[in-house]
C-alpha cells in the first residue's frame, strides 16, 4: 500500500501500512535535519548524528531482505521516505537514498555476497559509482581491481562500495562491464567534493589499487540491465525489480522534497513580505504573484504524479520480472522531464520572492543550490532521456545508454 502525503497540493489520502509509518518516520526527522543544514552545507559532510538518525529510523533497511533484518519495502516507499527527508535538507536525503537503494543492489549480487554485507551487519552501508572508470584484471579466483570513482555520495559512513569496473580478459580486451562490491575499508578517499549544491553529501572520490575482487562479489551490467541478476531465487519481489528504473527513478525523490520546500518557503512569505514599488502590501495580494506560485505548484505536482506512476509501474512489475526495453525508454525520459519539472519550479518561486532568496540566512538560495546540483546527475539529464525514448517512438534500434 502506498501513502500520498499532504504537499500543499491535491494528493490522496494517507493510508495505513508499512509504506506511511516510514514516511511518518522520516518526517519526524524533519526538526533535526533542519537544525544541522546549514552545519552540513558548511563542512561538506552530513553530520554522524544525523547519519546514525537516519539508520535509527530505519532508512538504510527499506530496501535490505527481511531475512537480514530489513523492511524489504518497494521504490515508491523509497521515493516517499526521501521525498519527507529532501523537505528539510536535500543532502540528508540524497545521503539517505543513496545508501537505501545501493543496499538494494547490493542483494542483487550472489548469495555469498549478500551474506558478507549484510550477514553480521544489518545496518550495512553501501554507497557506489555505477560508471565503470576501473579495471578489473583477472587473477585466480576472481579480479584485480584497480581505479578512481567520482562522485561517491555518503563517502564517509560506507562499510561497502559497489563500483564500475571494465574486467579485462587474459588478453587485456574487455570482456564485461561490471560492478564490484569491496569493502569501504580497502578503498581511499579523496577529498574532492567541493561544489556549489548536495555540498553535504560528501560525494568524494572512491581509490583502490590492486584490490582483489571475488567472482562472487561481480555483477555484469549488461546483464542487469536486461534483469538477469547472479542471486538465488526467492519469494523476494523486491529484487526482480528493473535494475535501470530503480537507480533512476529513486534520485527524484530528494528533488521532490526540495520543491516542496521551496513552495512552502515562498507561500509563507507571501502572506507578509511586501512586494516592492507596487501598491501590494503583501506579495499574496498580487495577481502576478498568484500566477507564479499557482504555476509552480502545478510543475511540482506534474513531477510528483510522474513520478508516482512511474515507481509503481516498476513495483508491480517486479514479481513478473523486468520491464521490457520501451517501458524502460519511457520511465528513463520521464525521470528527466520530471526533475526538470523541479527546477523550474523553484525558478519560478525564485522569482516571485525576489533577490532576498539568495540572503545567506535564507534557506531557498540552499534549495536553490542543492537541487540545480542533484538535478545535473547523470541518469536525470533530459536530453539523454528524451533521446532514448524518441528512439523507441521512432523504431530507431539504437541503445545509447545501458542505465534504461
Amino acid at each position: 500500500m502506498h501513502s500520498s502525503t499532504s504537499h500543499g497540493v491535491p494528493g490522496g489520502p494517507v493510508e495505513a501500512g508499512p509504506t506511511s509509518e516510514s514516511v511518518a518516520a522520516a518526517a519526524a526527522l524533519r526538526p533535526l535535519l533542519r537544525k544541522h543544514a546549514a552545519r552540513g552545507d558548511r563542512d561538506r559532510v552530513v553530520p554522524a548524528e544525523i547519519v546514525h538518525a537516519l539508520s535509527d529510523a530505519g532508512v538504510f533497511r527499506l530496501l535490505t531482505p527481511k531475512r537480514y533484518g530489513g523492511q524489504e519495502a518497494d521504490l515508491r516507499t523509497l521515493t516517499d521516505v526521501s521525498e519527507a527527508l529532501g523537505e528539510a535538507d536535500g543532502s540528508a536525503a540524497w545521503v539517505g537514498m543513496i545508501i537505501s537503494v545501493t543496499n538494494w543492489l547490493a542483494c542483487l549480487f550472489p548469495d555469498q555476497a549478500q551474506e558478507e554485507v549484510f550477514g553480521t551487519d544489518p545496518d550495512a552501508r553501501v554507497t557506489g559509482v555505477a560508471a565503470p572508470t576501473g579495471i578489473g584484471e583477472r587473477v585466480a579466483g576472481g579480479w584485480r581491481v584497480s581505479g578512481r570513482w567520482s562522485y561517491n555520495s555518503g563517502a564517509p559512513y560506507a562499510t561497502w562500495a559497489a563500483v564500475g569496473a571494465l574486467l579485462q580478459d587474459e588478453d587485456g580486451a574487455v570482456a564485461d562491464q561490471a560492478l564490484v562490491l569491496i569493502p569501504a575499508s580497502e578503498l581511499v578517499i579523496e577529498d574532492t567534493w567541493h561544489t556549489a549544491g548536495m555540498r553535504g553529501t560528501a560525494s568524494n572520490t572512491l581509490v583502490a589499487r590492486d584490490v582483489f575482487v571475488p567472482a562472487h562479489r561481480v555483477l555484469s551490467v549488461p546483464a542487469a540491465a536486461e534483469g538477469v541478476y547472479p542471486r538465488s531465487p526467492r519469494e523476494e519481489e523486491l529484487y526482480g525489480a528493473s535494475f535501470g528504473p530503480m537507480l533512476l527513478l529513486c534520485l527524484l525523490g530528494p528533488l521532490l522534497g526540495l520543491g516542496k520546500a521551496a513552495l512552502d518557503v515562498v507561500v509563507r512569505a507571501a502572506v507578509s513580505k511586501p512586494l516592492s514599488f507596487t501598491v501590494h502590501n503583501r506579495q499574496a495580494d498580487s495577481v502576478g504573484i498568484q500566477t507564479q506560485v499557482a504555476e509552480a505548484a502545478l510543475k511540482i505536482e506534474t513531477a510528483r504524479l510522474l513520478t508516482h506512476r512511474a515507481t509503481s509501474q516498476v513495483d508491480q512489475a517486479a514479481a513478473a520480472g523486468p520491464l521490457d526495453y520501451a517501458a524502460r525508454a519511457h520511465i528513463r525520459a520521464e525521470a528527466g522531464y520530471a526533475a526538470r519539472q523541479i527546477l523550474e519550479a523553484i525558478g519560478i518561486l525564485l522569482d516571485a520572492h525576489g533577490a532576498s532568496a539568495f540572503a545567506e540566512a535564507n534557506t531557498l538560495q540552499r534549495i536553490w543550490r542543492d537541487a540545480n546540483t542533484a538535478a545535473r546527475h547523470a541518469g536525470l539529464i533530459p536530453a539523454v532521456g528524451l533521446e532514448v525514448y524518441g528512439k523507441t517512438l521512432l523504431n530507431v534500434n539504437e541503445r545509447v545508454s545501458l542505465m534504461v
